[in-house]
């Protein structure tokens, strides 16, 4: 495989490698850094690409792996979700604070959420992944990524909620 081959099959995910990346290790340096790593990787093994069905899935895969190996050897110090997409300059300054608040709300109620819950919510609600990509990423049974997102997400809606209700969490 040359080049131009290699580059046409593996980039048009690169930016999602990133967000997953980023998500796992909070660190956009850190992030940069496994995502420079895994290319080198699926570079150096670029001949072996063509055996898989799914080279995004596997990538991801990858980049997971890396990811979670770096935060067992404590090279990163915790793992934390970011998620912040309100760029809409022409709502009012209330509702301004009122989604801060929200989103704020709701990255903490996802980093309170077990590992697995945590990474089904960010590929399944956050990048988009059908279920079947995310069972070959997580090696997971569908169902169980089903289920799995129906009890994270059901967990954070009472608590949201709560929260937005009464005040308490």
């Amino acid at each position: 495989m040359n080049q131009k081959e290699f580059l046409d099959k593996v980039m048009p995910f690169k930016d999602k490698v990133y967000r997953l990346a980023k998500r796992l290790l909070v660190s956009s340096d850190e992030a940069e850094d496994a995502t420079q790593e895994l290319y080198l990787k699926l570079w150096r093994n670029k001949d072996k690409i063509d055996g898989y069905d799914n080279v995004e899935a596997f990538a991801m895969t990858m980049t997971k792996n890396y990811c979670l190996d770096q935060l067992k050897s404590k090279r990163a110090s915790n793992l934390t979700l970011v998620h912040s997409n309100y760029k809409d300059k022409e709502i009012s300054l209330q509702k301004k604070i009122e989604l801060k608040d929200s989103t704020t709300l709701l990255k903490k109620l996802i980093d309170e959420l077990p590992e697995k819950q945590r990474m089904i919510i960010q590929l399944r609600d956050i990048e988009n992944y059908e279920y079947a990509e995310i069972a070959e990423i997580l090696k997971m049974e569908p169902t169980a990524i089903r289920v799995a997102l129906s009890r994270a997400r059901k967990t954070m809606r009472e608590k949201f909620t709560k929260k937005q209700n009464y005040g308490i969490i």
